[in-house]
C-alpha cells in the first residue's frame, strides 16, 4: 500500500488497526461502505517461543463503525488462528493482552471489544 493511501486509510479506520490487520477489500452500495480486514499472520507475542503454523481464520464478524460522509460503515474482520505443531493446540491473539500492552484510542478499544464478543 503506497504511503499516501496508507495515511488516508489510517485516518478513516480505528487507530492502530493496521498494526494487526491487512485491508483486503472495500465496497460501497446503497447500504453503506463495507471494509474487509484480515488479521496479519504474525504470531502473537505470548506464543512466539512455540512452533506454530496458520490454521486459517474464524468466521468473519461485522462491526459497525463511525459513519463516513453520512454513510454507514461496517468493518468485516477475520481473526486468524494458529496451530501449535507440538501438540495441535489452536491459539489466537489474546486481545486483552494487546489492549493492556498498548496506548490505544477509545475507538480501537471499541474495535477490540467487538472482536472479543
Amino acid at each position: 500500500m503506497d504511503q499516501n493511501f496508507r495515511k488516508l486509510v489510517e485516518m478513516l479506520l480505528p487507530a492502530g488497526i493496521l498494526e494487526y490487520f491487512d485491508l483486503i477489500d472495500s465496497s460501497q452500495n446503497k447500504e453503506g461502505i463495507d471494509i474487509y480486514l484480515e488479521e496479519k499472520n504474525t504470531i502473537p507475542v505470548e506464543h512466539q517461543h512455540k512452533k506454530v503454523h496458520s490454521k486459517g481464520f474464524f468466521s468473519e464478524i461485522a462491526i459497525q463503525d463511525f459513519p463516513i460522509r453520512g454513510q454507514k460503515v461496517t468493518l468485516h474482520a477475520k481473526r486468524r488462528r494458529w496451530e501449535v505443531l507440538e501438540d495441535g493446540e489452536i491459539i489466537t491473539r489474546d486481545w486483552e493482552i494487546v489492549k493492556k500492552g498498548t496506548r490505544m484510542t477509545p475507538e480501537f478499544g471499541a474495535f477490540l471489544k467487538g472482536l472479543l464478543r
